[in-house]
């Protein structure tokens, strides 16, 4: 199969040049109300972001990330009941200057889970969000900071959301596939593709603008996937702009035993390089 990678990496600079900043503070939603059944028996009574790698939970690393961000205001971090009492164990524990409020859905198993998109829409509402929301998976480790793509986002002043790059087409067909426009607007985006469009695929790094934010509860309203964010993103890019920030570096989704000891090799093996 032959595919063409589509990215242009110029439109970002005519854009900085061209077009004021907005939006410039944001609030950041951590999520981590799953229940990981795949990762089984690790994380029967133990929560899947707080598994270690390098003697360091991998949500931390991602707080060390945000670090870097002057734009946040503030950080929730979404769990369940299950695993309430766990973060608030680590959040006591953690070294850091960023306001961090943990959050607990009410969930107590994979049958009563709120999914993703629920708990993001249950933030929301609880906490009254009016601010552009940058949205992380708890439970991705990756080795980029988010500086440039926060500002793409305040320049461009829409929607943005995290692109990398895979070449194993096999494991495309487990992730996304999406088609991007000169100007890196996502024109096409399908769920576990049969045949990807491309190798570029979305990952769970997204930044909303504020009008995006209130669209969450329309999308719960018309009864679609309650889980998964790369659905709302399907429901969201043709009726608003979305454009495609490639983050250039590493990132593993940890979900499974395998992608778990990945991270873990792949982590001490460039700590060590």
């Amino acid at each position: 199969m032959n595919i063409n990678l589509h990215f242009n990496p110029n439109s970002f600079s005519k854009l900085f040049k061209s077009i004021p900043k907005i939006q410039s503070k944001m609030k950041v939603l951590l999520l981590a109300a799953g229940y990981s059944t795949r990762l089984y028996p690790l994380t029967k009574n133990f929560p899947k972001p707080l598994l270690e790698i390098a003697n360091k939970p991998v949500i931390t690393y991602i707080i060390e990330k945000l670090e870097g961000l002057k734009e946040i205001k503030e950080i929730y971090v979404v769990t369940n009941n299950k695993f309430y009492q766990h973060f608030l164990d680590w959040k006591f524990n953690l070294n850091t200057k960023l306001k961090i409020e943990v959050l607990n859905d009410g969930t107590l198993s994979e049958d009563d889970k709120l999914g993703a998109n629920g708990d993001i829409n249950f933030v929301i509402n609880k906490k009254n969000i009016r601010e552009p929301l940058l949205i992380l998976g708890g439970d991705n480790l990756f080795d980029f900071n988010l500086n440039e793509m926060v500002d793409y986002f305040k320049n461009k002043g829409e929607n943005v959301v995290s692109l990398a790059e895979e070449k194993n087409l096999e494991l495309l067909k487990q992730l996304n596939s999406i088609t991007l426009d000169e100007n890196n607007k996502i024109t096409f985006l399908v769920e576990k593709p049969e045949k990807p469009s491309s190798t570029l695929y979305v990952n769970c790094i997204y930044i909303y603008t504020k009008e995006t934010v209130q669209l969450y509860k329309t999308y719960l309203d018309q009864k679609n996937n309650p889980d998964q964010p790369g659905h709302f993103l399907q429901w969201l890019y043709p009726q608003k702009d979305v454009y495609g920030f490639l983050n250039k570096g590493n990132i593993i989704d940890i979900g499974t035993h395998e992608t778990l000891e990945k991270a873990r090799r792949e982590f001490i093996s460039s700590s060590s390089a």
